[in-house]
C-alpha cells in the first residue's frame, strides 16, 4: 500500500475524522482496525494495525531498558488508541491527542507511504516554512539513490 498526497478534511465536533476517499480504499485493504497515536503530540498518525504490529515487533527485540524505546512507547501509549473504522468511513481521534495536536475543524491528511498523518492546517504551513527543504536534503536523498 502506498499512501501519498494531501487531502484537506474536517474533524467533527465529536472528534471523528472522515477518511478522505482517496485514502479509504487503500486503508480498507488492511481491514477496519487502526492504531491512532503520536510520538510528539503535534500530529495524529493513523496506522493500519498490520503496520503498527510490525513496529511493535521491531521494538520487542530491543531490551526493556532501551531509553529511546521507553520514551517512544510512553508517548505512543499516552496518545494512542485502537479504533475501528465506522460504516461511514470515519475514525475517532483520541481526545488527548486531538487536544495536543489541535486537530479540530480543518486539518490536512497527508499520505506517509504506510500510514496517514493528520495535522492542523496552520501547523503544516508553519512547519514547511520553518523547516525548508535544503540542498543538504537533496544530497541525503541523492546518496540514497532518490
Amino acid at each position: 500500500m502506498n499512501l501519498r498526497g494531501n487531502c484537506p478534511a474536517k474533524v467533527d465536533e465529536k472528534g471523528r475524522l472522515k477518511i478522505p476517499v482517496s485514502f479509504l480504499e487503500a486503508l480498507k485493504e488492511y481491514g477496519s482496525q487502526f492504531y491512532i497515536t503520536s510520538p510528539t503530540g503535534e500530529t495524529a498518525r493513523i496506522y493500519p494495525m498490520k503496520v503498527w504490529n510490525g513496529i511493535e515487533d521491531k521494538l520487542a527485540k530491543l531490551p526493556s531498558t532501551h531509553k529511546t524505546k521507553r520514551k517512544f512507547l510512553m508517548r505512543t501509549s499516552y496518545y494512542g488508541q485502537v479504533v475501528e473504522l465506522d460504516g461511514q468511513g470515519r475514525v475517532l481521534l483520541p481526545p488527548v491527542l486531538r487536544e495536543a495536536a489541535q486537530t479540530k475543524g480543518d486539518v490536512d491528511v497527508l499520505g506517509e507511504l504506510d500510514y496517514l498523518e493528520v495535522m492542523n492546517h496552520a501547523r503544516v504551513l508553519d512547519q514547511m516554512k520553518n523547516e525548508p527543504y535544503t540542498d543538504e536534503d537533496d544530497k541525503v536523498l541523492g546518496d540514497l539513490g532518490i
